[in-house]
């Protein structure tokens, strides 16, 4: 697979990553733990088919601390006894906040009482940010055809 488009490489885009990149930072800096903020942007990546996010967010994940057991089910977490409920929370907002088009109301009453139960209003913040941000992220690279397989942690700073 060959790269469509780069971002990169563009003044526009690159722009415009800058601007992401200055929006994720905010999420990063935040209270949420880092552990959920890499569960999250892996199962978005996962329900997107962003093969370059989920390399770069395992990755990162394995580099930061995470079990091979814990990355190798966060697409069956919900059959998993290896998250928090914290985290099942935040999973659970993740795949509603990725999957709107599948709702007709978007993200249920209940999955966000259940986030709100474990989360504070900045964590909620930037639990919400990130989702958004993740699946920003998923679609440049989708459409682009960012080919996986090449991340290196840290690569992106």
């Amino acid at each position: 697979m060959n790269i469509r488009f780069d971002h990169v490489t563009n003044p526009v885009g690159a722009k415009a990553l800058k601007y992401i990149t200055s929006a994720n930072k905010v999420v990063w800096d935040s209270t949420l733990p880092e552990a959920t903020r890499h569960l999250v942007e892996i199962r978005a990546s996962q329900i997107n088919g962003c093969g370059y996010c989920i390399d770069m967010h395992t990755k990162d994940a394995v580099h930061a601390g995470e079990s091979s057991v814990r990355l190798n089910l966060v697409a069956a977490w919900r059959e998993a006894t290896v998250f928090t409920d914290a985290e099942r929370a935040a999973l659970e907002l993740t795949e509603e906040g990725t999957r709107i088009a599948d709702a007709a109301g978007g993200v249920s009453d209940e999955v966000w009482a259940n986030a709100v139960k474990h989360y504070d209003e900045d964590q909620l913040a930037a639990l919400v940010s990130l989702i958004a941000l993740i699946n920003t992220w998923n679609r440049l690279n989708v459409i682009t055809q960012r080919p996986a397989g090449d991340y290196q942690p840290g690569q992106w700073g």
